[in-house]
């Protein structure tokens, strides 16, 4: 039985006649010129199809969309937007932390500094603790917007008094983002386990110092956090909180490593496509932590200066 055109099925197209195949018979006669178009008739549904299958082919590969699975490019248009928001906001914040000062008033605003650490904080613990049930891409977002207030307002100050520092912190951050990215797409640079059990050690470390250094500038043991003003914490001629500062930046890249394999992973396991969310969240954490560790660096060596 021969293939038929679809298109062919309809009754209009179909003999109603028997067809009579005795030989010699006026049926016989035209056996031949039936199965020639029976055969040209399967030559062109073939071809039709041949046609079909190439356009599949050449057709681009299914998204994320049509998937609803997590995909690189996916995560990373997510990731944009979410510090899109945060720049935004970041703008707020820093207009927000000058508007009081005057040549009479120099002092800045902190008010975008505890609104948007500590609603950042509790944010990121919704997000992270809920997103065992349910991802929150609203949740996500209002992380973004109180970390963009932070971020503003904290550059605004170190600006104040390091004039030039945000874009010195900005281009060092861009730039350990860049050559972390660039090593580890390229294979040269992977999460392992031995690896990522010292960062854990040394992040529990650092976590207890960064607590128990911050107690002691509450009851007034020391007069900055992480040695801002450090002329008296000098090791081998390098400010204290430089060679801390130095160690931090490492644990972060190591830390965007993780982020990235991660993603990796999660688009090779074919995880639903709202987990690009928590990709993005994950990169947006470690970078406004390396900014700001990088800020407070670069303010001790031009302060030692």
């Amino acid at each position: 039985m021969a293939l038929n055109n679809p298109a062919f099925n309809d009754p209009a197209f179909q003999d109603k006649n028997a067809v009579k195949t005795y030989p010699g018979g006026s049926s016989a006669a035209n056996l031949g010129s039936q199965t020639q178009f029976a055969a040209t008739q399967h030559a062109g549904t073939n071809a039709a199809a041949q046609a079909h299958m190439e356009g599949m082919y050449a057709a681009p590969s299914a998204g994320s969309i049509e998937t609803q699975r997590m995909s690189v490019e996916d995560t990373v248009a997510k990731t944009v937007g979410l510090f899109a928001v945060l720049l935004m906001t970041a703008v707020v914040g820093w207009i927000w932390t000058m508007a009081p000062v005057t040549a009479q008033n120099p002092n800045p605003s902190v008010l975008p500094w505890v609104i948007g650490g500590l609603g950042g904080f509790v944010m990121s613990m919704v997000v992270i603790f809920g997103s065992r049930k349910k991802i929150r891409p609203g949740a996500i977002f209002a992380y973004a917007a109180l970390e963009g207030l932070f971020v503003g307002g904290i550059s605004a100050y170190f600006e104040m008094l390091f004039p030039g520092i945000v874009v010195q912190a900005s281009l060092a951050t861009f730039s350990v983002v860049g050559v972390t990215l660039a090593l580890f797409a390229s294979g040269k640079i992977r999460a392992s386990k031995k690896a990522t059990k010292v960062f854990m050690i040394a992040m529990i470390g650092y976590l207890v110092f960064s607590l128990v250094n911050l107690g002691m500038m509450f009851f007034g043991a020391t007069d900055s956090a992480f040695g801002l003003r450090s002329e008296p914490s000098f090791i081998l001629g390098i400010p204290w909180g430089v060679i801390i500062g130095v160690f931090v930046v490492i644990m972060a890249a190591y830390s965007l490593v993780l982020d990235f394999d991660s993603i990796q992973r999660g688009v090779r396991n074919g995880a639903p496509r709202q987990y690009g969310w928590m990709g993005g969240f994950g990169i947006m954490v470690t970078v406004v932590w390396l900014y700001v560790e990088m800020l407070r660096m670069i303010a001790i060596i031009r302060g030692s200066n």
